[in-house]
């Protein structure tokens, strides 16, 4: 899923171009996209474009009138920018296109299950309907940063991607976040000490800002055209079994439901391997406590394979 670094590098790509134009028509290729009746899509035809603001994962298109387009892109959702008015939508992934007079924002989503959503809002009042309460990093300093994750005792993986809690974070920048404050994604909020807030609250600010930066440096002034959750870049998210850029080590995972952690054991959690659900539960007392067990038991694996 696009998170805050992605949604702010598209958010400056549309606000170059898209800024100060009249949005002519919105085409819906796939109905169930628009998730609003009222105020009706029809009433922001021909009205100005007057910006473009985050709100979470979100991106709010600023109309004439007090107008506000909200659209989340959710996990497959893609932007793609044409410069030439009236361009078909793409047949399988295309949801919807944004019509104006010298160009065509396409909206496309991958996969068969179409989670992206599109509501038509006006006003403040009904634009913080969609705001699910995350504080923004801006708003925080190290002490209130500290404060709001120990409101409630849970996981930092948890914590830190509740977008009650925090704007805009999600499971890659997490994991990023984690893994350069050296901190385990199972440790309880309300456990750490003050040096491990003041490590996660430098990490945190740290690992938004570089990605920002580099994403919005890449660009070159063009459109995003590769927004994805896994980088070659990152250190530890979507990188299970590589070398941890740090250690050399294996990163490893844990998995749940259709979303997975990334960790370092050595740089984390002290060479522990934290119980994966399905696997710990499937392998009971055979599950590996450490990365040496784990170890040990792939290579007698290998060498009763080859007897």
């Amino acid at each position: 899923m696009p998170e805050r670094p992605d949604i702010e590098t598209y958010i400056d790509a549309l606000d170059e171009r898209l800024t100060g134009h009249a949005l002519r028509g919105v085409r819906l290729a796939n109905p169930f996209l628009l998730r609003s009746a009222v105020p009706p899509i029809t009433d922001c035809v021909d009205k100005t474009v007057r910006g473009f603001r985050r709100l979470g994962k979100r991106i709010v298109f600023e109309l004439d009138d007090d107008y506000f387009l909200v659209l989340h892109l959710m996990v497959a959702g893609r932007l793609q920018y044409k410069e030439a008015p009236g361009v078909n939508v793409p047949a399988r992934r295309g949801l919807c296109a944004f019509d104006f007079d010298h160009a065509t924002l396409l909206l496309t989503e991958a996969g068969t299950k179409k989670r992206a959503s599109l509501y038509v809002v006006r006003g403040e009042e009904g634009l913080a309907d969609h705001n699910r309460g995350g504080l923004e990093l801006e708003d925080l300093d190290e002490q209130r940063f500290a404060a709001r994750l120990r409101e409630e005792n849970h996981t930092l993986k948890r914590s830190l991607t509740d977008p009650r809690i925090l704007s805009g974070i999600g499971n890659a920048y997490s994991d990023e976040i984690l893994h350069r404050a050296k901190l385990s994604p199972v440790l309880l909020t309300q456990k750490l000490s003050d040096e491990q807030y003041a490590a996660l609250w430098r990490c945190t600010q740290e690992v938004i800002e570089e990605f920002t930066a580099r994403f919005k440096a890449e660009r070159k002034g063009g459109f995003p055209g590769k927004v994805t959750a896994f980088r070659e870049d990152m250190a530890v998210h979507g990188k299970y079994g590589k070398p941890c850029p740090v250690c050399g080590d294996p990163i490893q995972r844990i998995s749940y439901a259709k979303n997975e952690t990334n960790y370092c054991a050595t740089c984390q959690t002290g060479g522990k391997l934290l119980a994966d659900r399905a696997m710990s539960r499937l392998m009971k007392k055979d599950w590996p406590r450490s990365l040496e067990e784990l170890e040990a038991k792939k290579a007698s694996h290998r060498a009763g394979a080859k007897s």
